[in-house]
Order: structure tokens, then sequence, then C-alpha cells
């Protein structure tokens, strides 16, 4: 019996012997890269996510942190580079728009804004 078990412990050389490792051979090297790859992907993911919302090309940094290699190193730029502010602009407001926003809210006077409308028209 004890000869079967030789492939799954390691065949006596001590509890990290052969392969397996633990006697479990999903643990060998192979077994560690599929968990870091894993790591990888969840933290791209993030990245990902992270990055759309703050108007980046998240398909990009997805792409640079899920290369193991280059990924710490990417993720540190992103980090790094990444835009502050999480609001954007929509696209296709007009400066005029913004400024009626801003009088209905009643973050500029009537007079402010007749001034900044007429700079704006110019």
């Amino acid at each position: 019996m004890a000869y079967m078990m030789d492939s799954w412990w390691g065949s006596g050389d001590g509890c990290m012997g052969g392969y397996g490792g633990w006697g479990f051979p999903f643990f060998g090297m192979w077994g560690m890269m599929l968990i870091w790859f894993i790591v990888f992907l969840i933290i791209g993911y993030f990245v990902y996510l992270d990055a759309n919302k703050r108007g980046m090309n998240g398909i990009l940094w997805w792409i640079l942190i899920i290369i193991p290699m280059v990924g710490i190193l990417a993720l540190i730029l992103y980090v790094i580079l990444r835009e502050t502010g999480g609001h954007r602009i929509a696209e296709g407001k007009t400066a005029m728009d913004i400024l009626k926003e801003r009088y209905a809210k009643g973050e500029v006077t009537s007079e402010q804004f007749q001034t900044m409308s007429e700079e704006l028209k110019k």
C-alpha cells in the first residue's frame, strides 16, 4: 500500500518532495501558476472597472494587468497615472448648457449669468 502512495506523497523526500507537495498534486508548480493567474485576473477586473469609471481605457489596463511579469509594474503605473476625478462632463454638453445648469442650481447670479452667456456667444 505504501508504494501506491509514493506518487501522492512525494516518494519519501519530505513534505514538498515530488511534483505534488503535501500529497495534493494541484499545488505543484502549475497549480501555483494557475492561482497567481486567477489573482491577476481578479485584480485586472477591478482595475478595468476603475479605469472605465474614470474615463480611461479599461481594456488596455486590464490587458497590462493580466500579463503577470508586466502586471505589477502596470498596476503601479496605473495607480500613479490615473485621473483623480471620477466625474466626467457628459459628451454633448456645451459650455452654455453647463452655465444654464449652474444658474438653475443658484450657483451663479443673474448678472453673472448674463455676462458669461454674452462671452460664450462671442
